[in-house]
């Protein structure tokens, strides 16, 4: 648990205040202490609980994340003549710099983002972890680096002036999160997930050491189960092993199989607890299978069911700290099992990845079920699609006649669709240049020679895993200054994931089919075959009652609201839901998770002091 922030160009008198400041917008991600270092060049500000900075008279390091192989990275560099210590993992991956330069990252197995000032050339070296786990931004202008672990902080560098990026709210409002490499705030970016970023002589330079291509290889099914089960146990065992943390770990568990095979593991090692949140209503709640699970393994479940008062009341905060508009629903639910975690432990294991990486979602089942209908001449799918265009929404199968005349590209840009191109122009008094595709297209690209489900994938993991699934659970985690663990997502597992056939991945009937069988060898049957839920949130139910109908609602007629957008379109949108004409939850949310983010970010942040959760 740790952040970092910092900046270039300016001098040492100044520095200090300004750092400090900077990084007292960030202490929630490590209270325990906090350090700062400037010279003429550069000022740092890192602070951690565990973790600590580390110089020598070469370097300055700040590191966010943690490494699971250092002492595999100390018998390399022993190879090499180096004399270290895995005691020090700090000078370890100093050392392992100065050995390789950017070639270190292709030796990290850890989920990071840091940064290495060279003393002597006077220069920046940054990177990111291959799937983009831990977050870095970076704001470069008129020979000035301002970087850290959250967009919040640029805010106390006299030369931030954050403004709004109207591209980035034009596609967010089709994809639900931040999508663009240029975040909401104008000329803020976001370092990609398997890239570097060097700062030297006054010019950025970033370059890709990592892409998640697909090689499946001919393998049978019960190989393929085997392989996966090594490298989830070896990467459990890893992570609940990593130095003085061992008794303070705890597991996030729902009633699914990537959660239950993760706190079936981390049970082998001594695991104590599991922590699940619920709603009130019913097919809103996984508790009782968490509690079951946990009963059926011996470990001890620590539930908690969210008010609608709380989850509303606690929107504003997490927008907060999310940075950027966030519509997921389940981000706020996160943020309580989170909250209800830190009480407990220091650290928690969490489940995201194996949807991503091993084929986990229905709708990579879509490639299958249009395989035979797709056969038939495009101008009868588009004549049948017309027609269906003109039918209630409510009809079975109008939905496949909508798709199956339509490309993979031009269906699918990833697990959220929120609103079309035409939808959100209809709505926006500033629409987006670019459409969903022209996003997407680059990420296609990659993969044209592969098999549509490996595209719907290698899509998700690149947009969706990393701008949605990891930026909650990094922002959301970091609010209570608890460290999220997810042993799923490691280097070595993705390589088993990588290899495998699609038809070990997705079938009509099935997802995730051989890690399922791999879960299956630690878990009930009934557990490692059930149907993935997701984390449902009732916003749809809410937003047909009078008090949460009036509370978006004013928001909707604001006067922020009609800077961005006709306002008279969003409150029919609103109405049609209220009064049960239509589902248009998502939308809603859509437009006033931004709403309240905006109102944060340009309207209280100057009188904002020290956020506490």
């Amino acid at each position: 648990m740790s952040g970092f922030c910092g900046f270039t160009g300016i001098s040492h008198d100044n520095a200090i205040p300004i750092i400090e400041a900077m990084l007292d917008t960030i202490a929630h991600r490590g209270q325990n202490f906090s350090k700062t270092y400037a010279n003429e060049h550069i000022a740092l500000g890192f602070c951690g609980r565990d973790e600590e900075p580390y110089a020598n008279n070469e370097f300055s390091l700040a590191f966010n994340g943690e490494v699971y192989n250092i002492t595999e990275l100390c018998t390399m560099l022993e190879k090499k003549g180096h004399s270290v210590s895995a005691d020090s993992w700090q000078e370890v991956l100093l050392r392992t710099y100065k050995e390789y330069g950017a070639g270190m990252l292709t030796h990290l197995r850890g989920v990071f983002a840091f940064v290495i000032y060279d003393l002597t050339a006077n220069k920046l070296f940054c990177a990111r972890d291959i799937f983009g786990v831990k977050p870095f931004y970076y704001s470069s202008a008129e020979n000035e680096l301002i970087f850290g672990s959250e967009i919040k902080s640029f805010f106390k560098h006299p030369n931030f002036e954050p403004s709004i990026n109207t591209e980035a709210l034009g596609q967010y409002m089709s994809f639900q999160y931040s999508v663009l490499n240029e975040t909401f705030f104008k000329g803020v970016h976001k370092l990609q997930p398997g890239h570097y970023l060097t700062w030297e002589d006054n010019a950025i330079q970033i370059c890709r050491y990592n892409s998640h291509l697909f090689t499946p290889i001919d393998i049978s099914l019960e190989d393929a189960v085997e392989n996966i089960d090594k490298a989830v146990c070896d990467s459990v065992a890893r992570q609940v092993s990593m130095k003085g943390e061992a008794d303070e770990i705890g597991s996030f568990l729902s009633g699914g199989v990537d959660s239950g095979y993760l706190t079936a593991l981390f049970k082998q090692h001594g695991g104590k607890k599991t922590f699940t949140v619920g709603f009130e209503r019913e097919g809103y709640n996984e508790i009782e299978h968490a509690k079951s699970l946990s009963d059926e393994l011996g470990i001890e479940n620590i539930s908690k069911i969210i008010s609608s008062e709380e989850y509303w009341e606690s929107l504003p905060i997490i927008q907060y700290h999310m940075d950027e508009p966030l519509a997921d629903p389940a981000a706020a639910a996160f943020y309580f099992a989170c909250k209800e975690a830190s009480q407990h432990v220091k650290v928690a294991f969490s489940g995201e990845g194996p949807d991503e990486i091993f084929g986990g979602y229905n709708i990579y089942k879509e490639p299958l079920s249009l395989r035979f209908y797709t056969w038939l001449p495009l101008t009868l799918r588009e004549w049948l699609a017309s027609l269906a265009q003109k039918l209630p929404k409510k009809i079975k199968g109008r939905n496949f006649l909508i798709r199956g005349a339509k490309t993979l590209e031009e269906r699918f840009i990833g697990n959220a669709y929120i609103f079309s191109q035409e939808e959100r122009d209809k709505l926006l008094k500033y629409p987006a240049i670019q459409s969903p595709m022209d996003i997407t297209r680059p990420y296609y690209d990659q993969v044209k020679h592969e098999n549509d489900i490996t595209k719907m994938q290698f899509l998700d993991i690149h947009l969706w895993l990393t701008e949605d699934i990891l930026l909650q659970a990094d922002k959301m985690s970091m609010a209570h200054g608890l460290k999220v663990r997810v042993p799923l997502l490691d280097r070595d597992v993705f390589r088993v994931a990588s290899c495998l056939p699609t038809k070990h991945r997705v079938s009509k009937k099935e997802t995730k089919i051989a890690f399922r069988k791999a879960a299956a060898k630690h878990l009930p049957t009934q557990v490692a075959t059930r149907k993935k839920l997701g984390f449902p949130v009732p916003i749809r139910v809410w937003l047909r009652e009078e008090r949460y109908y009036n509370i978006v609602k004013s928001y909707f007629v604001g006067k922020v609201a009609e800077e961005y957008f006709h306002i008279n379109e969003l409150v029919i949108l609103l109405d049609e839901h209220y009064y049960g004409k239509q589902d248009n939850s998502r939308k809603i949310w859509t437009v006033y998770m931004f709403l309240l983010w905006y109102e944060e970010f340009f309207e209280k942040i100057n009188q904002r002091q020290l956020v506490s959760p």
